[in-house]
């Protein structure tokens, strides 16, 4: 990871962003976080947030934030508000048929992980979740080690599920989708964006902090680890290519100048 000052000055047009720890620090927006978005988006730039939160704090962020847009769940969905409609749109990874019978499914590795693993909970969100099941690890209870947390993930593989590990929660689901595979649909279905060109990969910014940021990490070369990505340094499977000074909303802000004070 090189310091953020070595990232070249680019033709950026998007940037996808992380929320939890990225753009939050300590689960607040600050305003210095929101101010950034806000900026980013007033200079042209085209802004979309990429989580692990629910449909619910989708539907919300896309009506109310800064943003273009947001993919949630990590890569089962994304939303934007359209202005010329008024309307909120959703374009959803399954049917509804689908996602029902796989919310049975989850009941039951939720039932598991709960009995196996002490300490932790379903994660405080999981009631607005449209795909996966969030079991916290320290967001609304006393931080559980590390061989707890590795110990959920191998639970949800056991059941066929694919898990990831964000600053927060363990996210678990059924299918073969993540935060990058939503991020090229979105593109290319939105803005006619093929993000397989080089080209237009490289004029794309991704900020993140945590392992299930791994895949943006590696596939866009304009990549950014916000500081408290070392706290993962031995988790993640790919690293950011650059890494700001400042942890957090702070470490994004940063970002923000460096790619506003372009030439």
């Amino acid at each position: 990871m090189r310091p953020l000052e070595q990232m070249p000055h680019a033709r950026v047009a998007t940037i996808f962003t992380d929320i939890d720890d990225t753009l939050t620090t300590g689960g607040k927006l600050s305003a210095e976080a929101y101010e950034a978005l806000e900026a980013l988006q007033q200079a042209g730039l085209r802004v979309i947030p990429v989580t692990g939160r629910p449909a619910g704090w989708c539907d919300q962020i896309a009506r109310l934030w800064p943003v273009d847009g947001i993919i949630g769940e990590n890569g089962a969905l994304y939303m934007w508000h359209d202005t010329q409609t008024g309307k909120l749109q959703t374009r959803h990874l399954l049917d509804e048929a689908s996602r029902a019978g796989n919310a049975a499914r989850l009941a039951g590795v939720c039932e598991r992980i709960l009995r196996e693993v002490p300490g932790c909970a379903v994660a405080s969100d999981q009631f607005c979740r449209q795909y996966d099941l969030a079991i916290d690890f320290c967001e609304d209870v006393p931080p559980l080690p590390r061989d707890a947390v590795d110990r959920i993930v191998r639970i949800m593989e056991e059941s066929g599920m694919t898990a990831k590990i964000s600053s927060i929660h363990v996210n678990g689901w059924f299918g073969d989708y993540d935060k990058l595979s939503m991020a090229r649909l979105m593109m290319r279905e939105r803005y006619g964006v093929d993000l397989a060109d080089e080209a237009e990969r490289s004029r794309c910014v991704f900020a993140g902090d945590s392992p299930n940021d791994a895949p943006m990490f590696a596939y866009f070369p304009l990549s950014v680890g916000v500081a408290n990505v070392l706290e993962f340094a031995d988790r993640l499977a790919h690293a950011p290519h650059f890494i700001t000074r400042q942890p957090c909303g702070a470490g994004f802000a940063e970002l923000t100048r460096h790619l506003l004070a372009r030439p």
